[in-house]
């Protein structure tokens, strides 16, 4: 994807928010803090860390500024509504931060926590890739727990090869 515009990327990411949004309903409550393995990510963490790396990490590049990441921990927000209303609030001042941008902007680097200049359309294409990634492991995390979650784009896969032909 080739972010060329500011209002196509909000419309796109705004997209890929809502089917992370979607699978992330399906956790039980009772499951927020659930891990298959101690030490990895719970549920809840995955869901503060898309939340806080959208916001303190590549919100505060596009402005030029350095990540101020500050983990994924329950400090940051404990229990599931507090994690749910973390993840919107965040979103939502990204979005406002992101939306400030022009479309010129979109050409200019930023740099990583790396140190990395990268073109800010590229850095927020990574984004979008990252939140993909957790996402996914949302999904295997629920499909561990024998939960049923929505297909991505409406059909499962088993659909799609009926349908087929």
């Amino acid at each position: 994807m080739e972010v060329s515009s500011v209002s196509s990327f909000l419309d796109y990411y705004g997209k890929i928010r809502e089917r992370t949004l979607r699978v992330v309903c399906c956790i039980p409550p009772e499951k927020f803090d659930w891990t298959y393995k101690e030490g990895k990510f719970s549920l809840a963490d995955l869901i503060r860390h898309i939340a806080a790396i959208e916001r303190y990490m590549y919100a505060e590049t596009v402005q030029m500024r350095p990540s101020r990441y500050p983990g994924h921990g329950k400090e940051l927000a404990d229990g599931p509504e507090n994690v749910l209303a973390f993840m919107n609030r965040l979103h939502a001042e990204s979005t406002e931060i992101f939306s400030r941008l022009s479309d010129e902007d979109l050409k200019k680097k930023c740099l990583t926590p790396a140190g990395t200049p990268i073109g800010i359309g590229k850095w927020l294409r990574a984004l979008v890739e990252h939140e993909i990634h957790h996402r996914g492991q949302i999904y295997v995390y629920l499909s561990m727990l024998g939960i049923s979650t929505p297909p991505i784009y409406g059909l499962t896969s088993e659909e799609v090869r009926a349908r087929s032909q």
